[in-house]
């Protein structure tokens, strides 16, 4: 791996890192499909072992042995810990960064083949609720996760931080709102749509998962407000979590990890 000492903040070399946001990473021309900044070496050491490539790495002289194996012909940029905090804005104690390419998008198509549970997002747009419903995914046993395109991104950077890496482990792609055709579409594979929310006439967590349906799809939607109205009409069961302590519901990635729980493969 070729390793690049870098003593200069404004080095071109290090653009990745410094002048790009998490939606400018996605959208660069060059290369084709854009680019995503994986964070620490156990994270990166996931996406490499995911078939993900990394164009560049950038790291502190201490954590350089950390990416020996990783990074193959890409350039190693080993700089201060004074530059590093110049370059990305904050001080970095994770060791290393790399700048990924970022995968194209699989038909949801392939994605669900063969899955029992698959889990839809519809609209979550905080990074660190995606990263821990993608972290409850890998851990409780989702099949695969469908986000819809208002969705935040599981690959920037702080979804895939507090996902510590297990994005990379779960089979996920972008589809339509259940509204323009996603709800049709899962369907059409086979799958019983499961909305979380509230409405007159719910079932309970408890009575969907005594049902033990062969392929289903639960959708959880956007902070405060909930799923759309329509994606609960096109849903085949709207569901809700019984709480007590006068408590209404839970935050969002909570409940994803109660569900999958309880809707688990036993």
């Amino acid at each position: 791996m070729p390793v690049i000492r870098i003593d200069d903040a404004s080095d071109p070399r290090l653009s990745d890192y410094r002048d790009l946001t998490d939606v400018a990473l996605r959208r660069v021309v060059e290369p084709a499909g854009g680019l995503y900044i994986a964070e620490s070496a156990k994270v990166i050491a996931r996406a490499h072992a995911a078939g993900h490539r990394a164009r560049s790495f950038l790291v502190q002289e201490k954590w350089l042995p950390d990416v020996t194996g990783l990074a193959g012909d890409a350039p190693v940029f080993v700089v201060s810990d004074e530059v590093a905090e110049q370059v990305t804005g904050y001080a970095v104690h994770r060791g290393a960064l790399a700048a990924m390419h970022r995968p194209a998008a699989a038909p949801v198509s392939d994605i669900v083949a063969g899955a029992r549970l698959v889990l839809v997002l519809e609209d979550i747009v905080d990074h660190t609720n995606v990263g821990a419903i993608m972290r409850n995914c890998a851990a409780l046993g989702a099949d695969a996760v469908l986000v819809t395109p208002r969705c935040a991104d599981p690959l920037y950077r702080r979804s895939v931080r507090v996902s510590m890496g297990t994005v990379f482990q779960v089979p996920w792609s972008r589809m339509p709102d259940l509204a323009e055709g996603g709800a049709e579409a899962l369907k059409h594979l086979g799958f019983r749509i499961a909305a979380f929310g509230f409405r007159d006439g719910a079932i309970t967590l408890d009575q969907l998962s005594v049902q033990r349906v062969d392929k289903l799809a639960i959708v959880f939607g956007t902070e405060g407000h909930g799923l759309s109205a329509r994606s609960m009409d096109l849903a085949d069961d709207v569901v809700t979590i019984p709480m007590r302590g006068g408590v209404d519901s839970l935050n969002v990635a909570s409940a994803s990890a109660v569900a999958l729980w309880e809707l688990r493969d036993r």
